[in-house]
């Protein structure tokens, strides 16, 4: 795991070099062991490194490394899982190797069957520039899910890239200009979906896209054309059309084998090794198959919280005992929580509204001063049907759809007609019978969630509605115009696919890399941790898209599958409970003592001064939620977050 950064420049100058290491220099955090840096001024080319020594310690694995016929120089950010088997199949071929780091075979793969070809062979997680120094032309590829990031755009007729923006902001050519459209997005998702970013011109490169640039390409505003290489919308398409077939008995073992082969394939390392453990499905399932597969006990970590609502401590220490890991666990205070909250925008470079990256990076540096490599239960709620909203939309859907779009509307006026708090009142006698997270006071809000629903036009839009968190965020951001994603494209069902498994698809093609992974990443390598997550190996992903929804969800419970193969290695009792996530009581503590920080960056002048957004509905939000008359803790959370990385970047 490292950083990489770098700059194809069509004016080339005698600082290419201290341009790129400055560059370089912001991912410290990123690779702290190590250092490289490779130019060619006559090019134009600049490729910058920072190493976090995983595999091959020796100076043996440093880069930038180039092939041994010199066609090619890489720098790489990630881990080639089954770059062990593809040594085998070169060496025969004539290809010999120095070490034996992953980065080498890589090379010699892409030399032996092009660009294109190697990177379909890659197993892993992975974002690298290569540059072609016959043909004189600059790839850069990233993995098919979006485990690990790249940025790249033009700034004058300098094209950036790096695996942080911070990265690019160290270059002289880079002009930092907000794009107010990106921010539209923002507020709408809590992240900015690829290929946008905060800045104007500057891009996120798509999950399993390659992009190539030559010398003399001319300057755009736009991203350059990319060639894709691996596609979740063909995986789910194909999956579609060609659905498992076997028996329940053999879907369980064709998943535990490939989730077996994965985990063993991800504790290759030279350095310590863990794993997060929450006691959930999805980290226990990966605990015990690394339990399962290693002569000594795993390494695991927890963090908890003296919230009872907010804790999984103990759960995670129950699953811990039963595999016998070397179980390590820290309770933290809300006041180290809240500690956390200064440090966001530095750690995730541009605005970020999923307020559980204050627990993950709590979690990471736990980890971090015990091993270098952790793995993560991630990907299980997205491949496996997981999150409740599934089964929410689909059945909210069917409904929806046998009525007139107009009737529709008609209703959804209807409830709207009422207040927050008139339902709260008139419903908030049922909160004895809830569970603790669902509090009296959200009735209101999921009443007008429903109206939401029921005034979508299709089944994207009203999964988009249902995720939204400022329903009409250009209406708040001045100057905006929320441009199309990958949720705008308006599918209606009538396709015939199932309901279910187009709700996984857009969280895998969205939520996923650009929430979840995003903030995995950000905040275990501002640790310098390397986390790998076994249930993303594509072979994995492609299996998910073929299994039947039946055998995902069940009585309205999702993980159906995946559950199974947890019960072979841990009691059902151990992880059976309702899913709680990974959060902190923003909620409360926007009321309480976030309060006087939270106004100060809400204020009505600032915001008006700094002219970006519109000072009116933000403050009639606050004042709402500071009665307790609705919680609008997501749609404050990511004013606050993007206000708080303004005073730092902008």
């Amino acid at each position: 795991m490292c950083g990489i950064a770098g700059f194809l420049s069509s004016a080339p100058d005698q600082a290419m070099r201290a341009e790129v290491c400055s560059m370089a220099g912001q991912l410290t955090h990123r690779g702290p062991d190590d250092s490289g840096f490779w130019v060619d001024a006559g090019a134009g080319i600049a490729l910058g490194f920072r190493r976090l020594a995983i595999l091959d310690l020796t100076p043996a694995g440093h880069q930038p490394m180039t092939s041994s016929d010199g066609r090619y120089v890489m720098v790489f950010n990630g881990e080639v899982y089954n770059f062990a088997d593809m040594r085998t199949e070169l060496e025969p071929l004539g290809h010999a190797f120095r070490g034996h780091s992953d980065t080498e075979v890589m090379l010699e793969a892409v030399s032996e069957w092009g660009l294109e070809a190697a990177a379909k062979k890659f197993v892993g997680m992975f974002a690298f520039a290569l540059w072609d120094r016959r043909e004189r032309v600059l790839h850069l590829v990233r993995d098919r899910l979006g485990i690990k990031p790249l940025y790249c755009g033009w700034q004058g007729r300098t094209f950036l890239f790096g695996s942080e923006l911070k990265a690019l902001r160290a270059h002289p050519a880079f002009r930092a200009q907000v794009s107010r459209d990106a921010v539209a997005l923002y507020l709408r998702l809590g992240y900015i979906p690829y290929p946008y970013s905060i800045y104007q011109g500057i891009w996120k490169l798509p999950p399993g896209h390659i992009l190539s640039l030559e010398v003399g390409a001319q300057p755009t505003s736009e991203l350059p054309q990319t060639v894709r290489y691996w596609s979740a919308d063909d995986v789910y398409a194909n999956g579609a059309a060609d659905p498992f077939r076997g028996s329940e008995h053999e879907a369980i073992d064709e998943l535990d084998r490939l989730l077996r082969d994965s985990t063993r394939l991800r504790m290759i390392a030279d350095v310590p090794l863990g794993a997060f453990l929450s006691g959930g499905i999805d980290s226990s399932t990966v605990v015990a198959l690394m339990q399962a597969q290693s002569t000594r006990p795993v390494k695991t970590f927890t963090i908890g919280f003296r919230e009872r609502e907010f804790d999984e401590a103990s759960h995670a220490k129950a699953v811990a005992a039963h595999l016998a890991t070397d179980h390590t666990e820290l309770y933290v205070t809300a006041g180290e929580a809240r500690d956390v909250i200064p440090k966001l925008p530095t750690l995730y470079d541009e605005p970020f509204g999923d307020s559980s990256q204050i627990p993950t990076y709590l979690l990471s540096a736990l980890t971090r001063r015990h091993v270098t490599v952790s793995l993560s239960g991630d990907g299980g709620d997205e491949l496996f049907g997981g999150y409740t909203r599934y089964a929410r939309i689909s059945r909210f859907w069917g409904t929806a759809r046998c009525f007139p779009y107009a009737s529709r509307i008609a209703s959804a006026k209807l409830l709207r007609a009422g207040t927050s708090a008139t339902y709260n009142r008139l419903f908030g006698g049922l909160g004895r019978f809830l569970p603790g997270l669902v509090r009296p006071s959200t009735v209101g809000d999921r009443v007008y969630r429903l109206a939401e629903t029921l005034a979508a036009k299709n089944l994207d839009e009203m999964y988009r509605g249902s995720i939204s968190y400022w329903k009409s965020p250009a209406e708040v951001v001045l100057g905006a115009k929320e441009p199309p994603t990958v949720l705008s494209r308006g599918f209606d069902g009538t396709q015939g696919t199932d309901v279910h498994h187009r709700l996984m698809l857009l969280d895998v093609l969205t939520y996923l890399p650009e929430d979840i992974l995003a903030k995995l990443d950000r905040a275990s390598m501002a640790v310098s941790l390397e986390t790998r997550v076994p249930i993303l190996d594509h072979r994995v992903v492609e299996f998910a898209a073929r299994v039947p929804t039946s055998m995902k969800i069940r009585a309205g419970v999702g993980k159906w599958l995946l559950r199974q193969v947890l019960y072979r290695y841990v009691p059902r009792e151990l992880v059976e409970r309702p899913k709680m996530g990974f959060s902190v009581p923003i909620e409360d503590w926007l009321r309480g003592p976030l309060r006087e920080w939270a106004e100060s960056l809400l204020n009505p002048e600032r915001l008006r001064s700094e002219g970006f957004l519109r000072a009116e509905p933000i403050r009639e939000v606050w004042a709402e939620h500071l009665s307790g008359q609705r919680n609008w803790q997501g749609q404050l959370w990511n004013v606050l977050m993007f206000q708080a990385w303004r005073d730092k970047w902008a």
